[in-house]
């Protein structure tokens, strides 16, 4: 029985996902912990030797659990999304050139990372949570943070809300929007200029169909998810660190996303570019392997099921 295309995006999807998440969260644990205090990088290492000493290597999958529960829904809500806003884009498009291609996909990604934001922004609340208190448990960590919901005291609502499952929602609406546009577009860029180059070598002449697989469903992606990877969080690494620092915060303690950059630069001594790319060397030692590995493994899912 063939499978439908929806099928297939959301079971190659979840793959992608899952295996992202269990191959790279020990670095995202590393990084969460690194970006959510005025912390240098020797004293983050040390940091983490003694996370590992007190809790063994296990400490290092905290929150991994909640992220792949969560890439089911996280993939349809990105992938459809895309889908709608590339639908409507090329659909306000008279012309079929490659620049309306890319701005049909740079568009859907946009409105794919937005709708993927309103589930992601709680899931990764409770990820960071997980990540920075290591000695409370997932339980603990949850009631604490839906404590705003319910909160009776004569708090404001304010600080109930920062105490919600919605703190850092805008933080991540901008992490989340246009960086994801730029992943697409980018990713389907470097995909197009890479098929192109190898179907022209002509060392490929001759070969069997086992390397053209190799070429089609290895290579390329490998290579085009790297690139995409780099460019996307050049553009949207800013709005990351403000909400891992946002949502790590203390539930009491009000704080938006303009004040927490200045927070962040005031750190850094007043220099912008050391202070909201803090530790971006590190994402992209999370992130390229990570896209890397999405995007082969969801191109070889995707392969197998429709093969």
């Amino acid at each position: 029985m063939t499978l439908s295309e929806a099928w297939v995006d959301f079971i190659a999807g979840w793959a992608s996902g899952a295996v992202s998440v269990l191959a790279i969260q020990p670095v995202d644990t590393i990084l969460t912990r690194f970006q959510a205090n005025e912390v240098t990088a020797s004293a983050t290492l040390q940091d983490t030797q003694a996370l590992v000493h007190r809790n063994g290597f296990k400490a290092l999958w905290r929150g991994s659990s909640a992220m792949i529960t969560a890439v089911p829904m996280q993939n349809a809500m990105l992938m459809g999304g895309y889908g709608i806003g590339k639908q409507w884009a090329e659909g306000a498009s008279s012309t079929t050139s490659k620049f309306n291609v890319y701005t049909s996909v740079f568009i859907g990604g946009c409105a794919g990372g937005i709708a993927q934001s309103f589930l992601m922004s709680p899931v990764e609340l409770f990820k960071v949570n997980q990540q920075v208190n290591v000695s409370k448990s997932a339980r603990d960590v949850g009631i604490e943070l839906v404590s705003g919901f319910t909160t009776t005291s004569s708090a404001s609502a304010a600080a109930a809300s920062s105490g919600s499952s919605w703190r850092g929602l805008n933080a991540t609406l901008l992490r989340d929007g246009i960086p994801h546009g730029v992943w697409f577009a980018s990713y389907e860029w470097c995909k197009t200029a890479m098929t192109q180059a190898l179907s022209n070598n002509p060392h490929d002449e001759g070969e069997t169909s086992k390397t053209s697989y190799s070429h089609e469903h290895l290579t390329v992606p490998l290579f085009s998810g790297a690139f995409a990877a780099t460019v996307a969080w050049g553009v949207g690494y800013p709005a990351d660190i403000i909400k891992t620092r946002i949502q790590a915060t203390e539930p009491h303690v009000v704080k938006g996303i303009f004040e927490t950059g200045l927070e962040l630069i005031a750190e850094a001594n007043g220099n912008v570019f050391q202070g909201l790319y803090r530790g971006f060397g590190l994402k992209l030692v999370r992130s390229i392997p990570a896209s890397m590995i999405g995007f082969t493994t969801y191109e070889f899912a995707a392969y197998q099921l429709r093969n």
